[in-house]
């Protein structure tokens, strides 16, 4: 077990190796990697807009085919190239929706209009509506339709249905300033498109000539004389940027569907660097933690534990930056439970060696067994989180989907690095050394060898278990939970004043003279901000949207608007379906690995604790009305994962105490396995959440209650997996003939 042929351990340094070196880019200026020789890794992380700042929106079309979706974003990738922002990011996700990502730009408006504007252009012959009715009185002819002026108030047309030109025959289109100062857009058209519009404009001057951009007049000059040049001025009550944002439409030409804005969120540059601060320290805070309690409860083997640890991280750091994911602060919540799984890990391991060494096995011998002991505990473990992971990638977006992809390499990287390199590392330990003993610890909370009688509690805390659920079961359907915009809609919009403390008051005053219905305030962190919650809007997403921009109108000369969350009807309806759907899906996922891995009892009983579990944490919601977002659905999924991972870890010792004592009684063998593993599930749990302390000090708002949410949730699920779990097992009657494929008594330990 500790033999590694040469080239096995090679092959072991050559994958730290690289993972070094695509991770190293991160430590260099862009100017110093550009000086690299052409064959180096340039890949850097790459900052998400809770990090950096900057808009997200989310457009969807309700009737578009993958092709043509496909074909809208490259259109929006153009429109924002053309701007200058580069570094924009147009993803398309589910069947129908688009998520643009522009960091530090901060006008949501500006990336709205350039993005939601189809860019249908034609110019068509008109006339200009002067009767009250025209349809009643039959002015419109059947080749005709009534259309309306960009003006306000509108100026209806009777309009030709059949176009004189479209975009297709648009050339250029630049933006500029006329003699008399105002904003104009010049229109350069093809050889063709000139020829046909000299020829209309030849033969009817005198008629409008109507402009038209997605079925709205945008200008309607009257024909004097034939136009020859096939250049054309738009002129019109535009501003400059709107002008200018035509000028870009209509070189890039129109979307291959339109679309509707469905999601908006913004965050200020000042609060994204705040919060790439927060996420360097909690990130930093952890590995600092954690790797202080490895060494003080398992000294040297702490020491490997931690090198490992830090290997472990840098593996993640070089794949996201190989690949060029986002990291944002859901990111950073990803690799604290990473730390937490890789120290999980590694403590099962540590355990089964120091109790091997108790049983009377030599040093390399307790080592041996509890590396071959521990393995598909750890399998097993890692799985079962890393099902749920693979639900939430499947089914969520935005940062949700930014989480399970840390997850799930970390669960990869972890498996890795304790297994092999971990290994690999005791190993030149034990051939360099030679060690008699296992090397002391410093901290120890747990005694060695417990003997509580857990199984005679099981009644009391049975009964506990069921009225708690009742309770939180009953809280759930009488007063529902407290739902935020993810999954009910509406806007969450932060300020901060310009100038002094904030007025509640008057923010309240000017946001009842809107008439903006379900809207209220709340006081932000400190007297200089408020925090603006406006409930979902009864008509439909265009009514959010309208929120925002009344929000802008009013509160902008005097607030700048730090963080802006807008959630139309569309979107929090489908993340409602997807959230309960990711919950029974990682349930069903997990019950058919541990059947198949176990029996049908260990499967049953692991998935009514994770239901206990699951039910109790919506409970507390409900109890205190914590704001069910996001957030909660990962921490919810998160604890699922945590909680099979405990459970797992007893019902294996449970197993292998079947198979060794099939004589004894089975309320007695789950007795043993959870003492046996009781010092692994406390400090386990101990240690994760030491992780989440500082994630949830320096994390911000949304983290700081997921941090708070996964520490609760670590303690519901240990409890689980010490007074549900085992006495479960007994209740689905269990026995020894259950467990087949028995193992020799050297390895069992």
């Amino acid at each position: 077990m500790l033999y590694f042929p040469r080239w096995k351990s090679v092959l072991i340094w050559l994958v730290v190796l690289a993972g070094f070196i695509f991770a190293l880019p991160n430590f260099f200026s862009a100017q110093q990697l550009s000086s690299l020789p052409a064959g180096f890794p340039k890949g850097q992380i790459i900052t998400g807009l809770d990090l950096t700042g900057g808009t997200r929106v989310v457009l969807a079309s309700p009737k578009v085919t993958a092709e043509n979706l496909d074909k809208t974003a490259a259109v929006m990738t153009d429109r924002l190239a053309e701007l200058g922002y580069d570094n924009a990011r147009i993803t398309v996700q589910n069947k129908n929706q688009i998520r643009a990502e522009v960091p530090e730009v901060y006008d949501a408006q500006l990336v709205k209009d350039l993005l939601s504007l189809t860019g249908e252009i034609n110019f068509r012959q008109a006339k200009e509506i002067t009767t009250p009715d025209p349809l009643a009185e039959g002015l419109v002819p059947q080749d005709s339709e009534i259309i309306y002026s960009f003006d306000e108030p509108p100026v209806g047309y009777i309009v030709k249905k059949a176009p004189i030109l479209t975009g297709a025959d648009i050339a250029d289109a630049e933006v500029g300033v006329n003699s008399d100062q105002d904003s104009v857009i010049t229109i350069s058209l093809t050889e063709a498109a000139t020829k046909k519009l000299a020829d209309f404009t030849g033969n009817n001057a005198g008629a409008v000539l109507a402009v038209i951009i997605d079925n709205q007049i945008v200008s309607a000059p009257r024909i004097r004389e034939a136009i020859t040049s096939g250049d054309l001025q738009i002129t019109g009550d535009f501003d400059l940027e709107t002008l200018s944002n035509l000028g870009v439409v209509m070189r890039s030409g129109p979307l291959a569907a339109p679309v509707e804005v469905l999601e908006e969120r913004s965050i200020a540059s000042a609060l994204g660097q705040n919060y790439t601060s927060y996420g360097l320290i909690t990130a930093l805070s952890a590995l600092i933690v954690v790797a202080l309690f490895m060494v003080l409860s398992y000294g040297l083997l702490g020491v490997i534990s931690v090198i490992a640890l830090g290997v472990n991280v840098m593996l993640v750091v070089a794949v996201v930056s190989f690949f060029g994911v986002a990291v944002g602060l859901a990111t950073i919540a990803g690799l604290v439970l990473t730390i937490g799984m890789a120290v999980d890990s590694n403590i099962l391991l540590f355990e089964k060696i120091r109790e091997d060494r108790r049983n009377g096995y030599s040093v390399v011998q307790a080592i041996e067994s509890g590396f071959a002991r521990a393995r598909a505990c750890v399998i097993d473990a890692n799985l079962t989180t890393l099902i749920a992971a693979l639900v939430l990638l499947m089914f969520g977006s935005g940062p949700l989907h930014e989480f399970a992809i840390i997850v799930t390499i970390g669960v990869v990287t972890t498996l890795f690095t304790t297994y092999t390199f971990s290994r690999l590392l005791i190993s030149l330990w034990v051939r360099q050394s030679k060690p008699t003993t296992i090397p002391a610890r410093l901290l120890k909370l747990v005694p060695t060898n417990t003997k509580i009688s857990f199984m005679k509690l099981s009644g009391i805390t049975g009964a506990i278990s069921a009225v708690a659920c009742v309770a939180a079961l009953g809280l759930y359907f009488t007063m529902g939970l407290n739902y935020g915009i993810d999954f009910d809609g509406g806007s969450s919009v932060e300020l901060q004043s310009r100038d002094g403390a904030v007025d509640l008051e008057d923010i309240n005053q000017r946001l009842s003279e809107l008439n903006i219905a379900n809207a209220r305030v709340v006081q932000g962190k400190n007297e200089n901000l408020a925090e603006l919650q406006i409930g979902t809007q009864d008509s439909g997403d265009d009514a959010e949207q309208t929120v925002v921009v009344k929000l802008r109108d009013e509160f902008e000369q005097d607030y700048e608007f730090r963080r802006v969350e807008v959630v139309g009807s569309t979107v929090s309806e489908h993340l409602s379906r997807i959230g309960n759907a990711a919950l029974g899906l990682s349930l069903i996922g997990v019950f058919a690995y541990l059947w198949i891995r176990f029996r049908w009892q260990f499967a049953v009983g692991a998935v009514l604790a994770t239901v206990h579990d699951i039910i109790i944490m919506i409970g507390v919601f409900a109890l205190f009305r914590l704001e069910y977002n996001l957030w909660s659905l990962a921490a919810l999924l998160t604890v699922l994962g945590y909680s099979l991972n405990d459970t797992v870890v007893v019902y294996d010792r449970v197993r292998d105490n079947l198979r060794r004592y099939p004589q004894m009684r089975v309320s007695m063998l789950v007795d043993a396995a959870i003492n046996q593993t009781l010092s692994r599930t406390i400090l386990t749990s101990l240690v994760t959440v030491l992780a989440l302390i500082p994630l949830y000090i320096f994390g911000g708002a949304d983290i700081g209650s997921f941090a708070i949410m996964m520490a609760l949730g670590i303690i519901i699920a240990t409890y689980s997996s010490v007074y549900i779990a085992g006495p479960l097992l007994w209740l689905l009657g269990i026995r020894p003939s259950d467990v087949i494929e028995p193992v020799e008594t050297k390895t069992a330990g």
